[in-house]
């Protein structure tokens, strides 16, 4: 947990948050501002690499062209559902059930949630926000799920970063494992996000490019080496991923809502207009099901 982070919790305690009968709030297309970002990799501008996922099966395949279109946001008390159709967001519940305020959660191809706190990783149900206790101790603020195959044959692994660290999760006995390291001295500011049969996503920190505002990059999900470098996305402490159809969205902590589509080698930042939005609105974390489409589809 970055100092940064952990004062903007405290402050959010102090102002309050949106409680669980707070109505959706609709978002229009009116007053999108959006900048394309040259990819400013080591070898300068160049055409982004495949990805090291390996391409999915025909059951993955079907697994990510089905389900409901939705990525999940979140404060740190309360759980927010983002429509990527129409953009429109609705307060879904509270969390009940945490020790402490939700940090981060992540979403595995059958949808289920899991979420961390200050202490401890749990469950988390989708409809209710109520929380189930896996295992106490200390767990990363950014998480997603990995697919089949990517750390383990058989299962989805948990993993995230401890700032520069790549770890795995036990989701049976909470054991954290060490798998590797982001490397070209970078951090991560605040979440990952990975897909069959796309990418793994992650906000960071660190040099005099990604000093500002947070940097967009593709990491390894194998060894959790930076692989592609977007630059800087024009937000600081990003602390949300979620991905949908070809498309990143991004959740920062003074409540901004953002997307991240991909034209090349070139990283497209959208603003998302949040209408009415609830005053102190913060957001702490973001997860999609790694099942999400990995493109767009004709409609």
């Amino acid at each position: 947990m970055q100092a940064g982070r952990l004062s903007v919790l405290v402050a959010a305690f102090v102002s309050g948050c949106s409680g669980s009968s707070t109505s959706g709030f609709g978002l229009d297309d009116a007053g999108k501002s959006s900048s394309s970002l040259l990819h400013t990799g080591d070898g300068g501008a160049h055409h982004v690499e495949a990805s090291t996922l390996s391409q999915p099966d025909s059951a993955q395949q079907m697994m990510a062209s089905s389900g409901p279109a939705v990525v999940y946001g979140q404060s740190d008390t309360t759980l927010y559902a983002v429509d990527p159709d129409t953009k429109a967001v609705t307060a879904i519940a509270d969390f009940s059930g945490c020790d402490s305020a939700v940090i981060d959660i992540a979403l595995d191809k059958s949808s289920k949630m899991y979420g961390t706190t200050f202490g401890g990783v749990y469950t988390i149900d989708t409809t209710t926000a109520v929380c189930t206790l896996l295992a106490t101790g200390t767990y990363p603020n950014s998480l997603s799920f990995v697919p089949v195959g990517t750390l383990d044959p058989t299962e989805e692994a948990l993993v995230g970063y401890n700032g520069s660290t790549y770890v795995r999760i036990d989701t049976t006995t909470g054991n954290v494992t060490t798998v590797g390291d982001l490397g070209k001295g970078y951090s991560s500011s605040g979440d990952i996000v990975s897909v069959i049969g796309g990418g793994t996503y992650l906000t960071v920190t660190g040099g005099d490019a990604c000093s500002q505002y947070d940097c967009l990059v593709e990491v390894d999900p194998v060894t959790g080496a930076l692989k592609t470098n977007y630059g800087p996305i024009g937000y600081s402490e990003v602390y949300g991923l979620a991905f949908w159809a070809g498309t990143v969205y991004g959740f920062d902590s003074a409540g901004d809502l953002f997307q991240v589509t991909f034209t090349g080698s070139k990283a497209n930042v959208t603003a998302i207009p949040i209408p009415s939005a609830p005053a102190g609105l913060s957001f702490y974390g973001a997860g999609s099901t790694t099942s999400a489409p990995p493109v767009a589809t004709a409609k």
